[in-house]
């Protein structure tokens, strides 16, 4: 094979690497990919670089202080954890990942329809890219202190379900009532958030497939993205457009907060209106983020419907050769 001028082999193969697990994890089956499947993948990773990896499972999750993640998955017969990936130098700059882990999703007692389910083998994408990513980041040795947060559940049915008109408590102690068990991604990011926002991190990436809307709005191959950073959101245009990979910011519109007002509790978890899904979101995520970190939220489809050059049909690793250059000049500029 001969390389372009200006290519590296050992950089290419840590991208192809780093794309091709994400691709790979998104594509398995659920009935392959669940919540135990996705912590074993970690673990492997974690193995191969000389990382740690610590899991809190099922009960445990109460204990821990992640009450959000367990409701979200305490229907399904495959316990909800909480994977905790730790790699770098004490003494890096802190970069944490978040990764939305829902293996499958029925859409809870708030049913999905049969069309709707088709395709929910891929609502752990966020998980799957963020694994890649960190891939990337330790294959390549970059000078961090990276942490990977992914809350892995199953959306299932059964009699111990959340329902629709319950009221939470979230890790950070805001009430959040539900009002669609379908909007259970945001649920589990919101504990997983809050737990990265109690170390003391400088960037914090978080990773879902959270919203139709996104599509709505941007189609399958575009990825959008939210922050209240402009330098930030200045850097991840920049890092895109030198590697190819299509990202958008989206506006954090705070007036729009109007819609995710409850009359129980703090937050609702489904806006009013069924306008603005993927801002609401957003905006509901935000404000579980504490402290003085950047923080980046990426709404992906992680899936292409169809083949073109270099993306075939199935799972996508969406954004993240965008995050992994972004990384790469943060710590460059040490900013």
């Amino acid at each position: 094979m001969v390389l372009p001028e200006g290519v590296e082999q050992t950089e290419l193969d840590r991208i192809v690497s780093g794309v091709c697990l994400t691709r790979d994890l998104i594509n398995t089956p659920s009935n392959d990919m669940g919540p135990e499947e996705l912590a074993t993948t970690a673990q492997a990773l974690a193995a191969a670089h000389n990382a740690t990896v610590e899991t809190v499972v099922g009960e445990d999750l109460l204990r821990a202080g992640l009450p959000m993640i367990h409701a979200v998955g305490r229907a399904s017969v495959r316990q909800p954890r909480l994977i905790d990936l730790r790699w770098g130098a004490p003494k890096g700059r802190s970069v944490t990942l978040v990764g939305k882990g829902v293996c499958f999703d029925t859409g809870g007692l708030d049913i999905k329809p049969s069309s709707g389910m088709a395709l929910m083998k891929k609502d752990m994408g966020g998980a799957a890219a963020v694994l890649g990513l960190a891939s990337m980041i330790m294959s390549a040795e970059l000078p961090v202190r990276l942490r990977v947060l992914i809350p892995a559940v199953e959306n299932a049915i059964a009699g111990d379900a959340f329902r629709p008109g319950d009221v939470l408590t979230s890790r950070a102690g805001r009430t959040v009532s539900i009002g669609n068990t379908d909007a259970e991604g945001r649920l589990v990011l919101a504990d997983a958030l809050t737990l990265a926002c109690e170390e003391d991190s400088d960037l914090i990436i978080d990773m879902a497939t959270l919203t139709g809307a996104a599509r709505a709005a941007l189609g399958p191959e575009v990825a959008p993205f939210y922050t209240f950073d402009d330098a930030l959101a200045e850097d991840t245009a920049e890092a895109a457009r030198k590697v190819f990979d299509p990202v958008w910011r989206m506006p954090l519109w705070r007036p729009y907060e109007r819609m995710l007002e409850s009359r129980v509790a703090d937050i609702d978890n489904a806006g009013s209106g069924g306008m603005a899904g993927s801002i609401t979101a957003a905006l509901f995520l935000s404000g579980f983020v504490t402290g003085h970190a950047r923080w980046i939220h990426f709404d992906i489809y992680g899936w292409n419907p169809s083949a073109r050059p270099g993306c075939p049909e199935g799972g996508e690793a969406q954004a993240i050769r965008a995050l992994y250059e972004l990384v790469r000049n943060d710590q460059r500029s040490g900013q």
